[in-house]
């Protein structure tokens, strides 16, 4: 699933190619994509036809696109999604299920394998119509969240470490992948319980929790095999993991063999020698 770091390189792509254009045109191949507002495929055309995208801009694993009748457009890539701006003459392949038309010749097609993403149109001041958008837990990238008010997220906490890097109302944008990193480059092991970390721990997890996200943007991402940006390009951060998707193979610090384990019915990779 395209975590934090795939969704804001999307993000900065399409922001230039379709701010200030019109939606002409809303084509839906695929029903159960419009999680809202549900069963009302009419209601969801009528209100985008003629909105003027005025910005583009992510909360989470959300791509939100501002119209200016006050309304969203919240995406949601899930497992396999692909938001790609493409020609209208261009090819549209059998997996692209919902397309948005726009004044300059270009449209906006949601390409998504399993079906799984999701398409939300909402009041603007109503989050809540859109999935868990309300209830997201802060950025870890924002300015205002310093690393005293990342350690406040820790209070009453009990949960396993990668289990809470992953709750999205704790934090904002974390998936299986970058919660692996952080937690390798924090040397701390993800079976550890929230309530056992110290100080120094929490700060490590905050300040490699920013350099890995931020490394994760300017490198476009990690394509492992569906993600691409709005142009239809792979990100390369999967040549920087140090322990993902690496079981069985010898720690780059170490020498140790990568281990894997279940945690909350995700993979989890970890360094038994390097995370403590």
């Amino acid at each position: 699933m395209p975590e934090l770091p795939e969704v804001e390189t999307v993000v900065k792509g399409l922001g230039p190619l379709i701010r200030n254009k019109k939606v002409t045109e809303v084509e839906i191949r695929e029903k159960n994509m419009i999680a809202y507002p549900k069963n009302n495929i009419k209601a969801f055309k009528k209100d985008l036809l003629g909105a003027k995208i005025e910005k583009v801009k992510r909360r989470g694993k959300y791509i939100i696109i501002e119209l200016n009748n006050y309304k969203n457009l919240v995406i949601h890539l899930r497992m396999t999604g692909k938001l790609l701006v493409k020609e209208v003459k261009d090819f549209r392949d059998k997996h692209t299920h919902v397309i948005f038309s726009l004044d300059d010749g270009q449209e906006i097609r949601f390409n998504n394998i399993r079906k799984f993403g999701r398409v939300y149109l909402i009041d603007r001041d109503q989050p809540e119509q859109a999935g868990g958008l309300a209830t997201l837990g802060p950025e870890p990238l924002s300015d205002n969240l310093s690393l005293e008010d990342f350690k406040e997220l820790f209070k009453n906490r009990r949960a396993l470490m990668k289990s809470l890097l992953l709750n999205q109302k704790f934090i904002a944008g974390i998936g299986n992948i970058y919660a692996d990193e952080i937690l390798f480059r924090a040397a701390i092991l993800p079976d550890r319980t929230a309530d056992q970390l110290s100080e120094s721990e929490k700060e490590a997890i905050y300040y490699n929790m920013r350099e890995i996200l931020q490394k994760g943007i300017i490198y476009g991402g990690t394509s492992f095999s569906d993600y691409v940006n709005a142009f239809g390009e792979k990100g390369s951060f999967q040549e920087e993991l140090r322990v993902h998707q690496r079981e069985e193979k010898k720690c780059y610090q170490c020498g140790t063999k990568i281990k894997k384990i279940k945690i909350s019915g995700r993979s989890t990779y970890f360094c038994p020698q390097c995370q403590k």
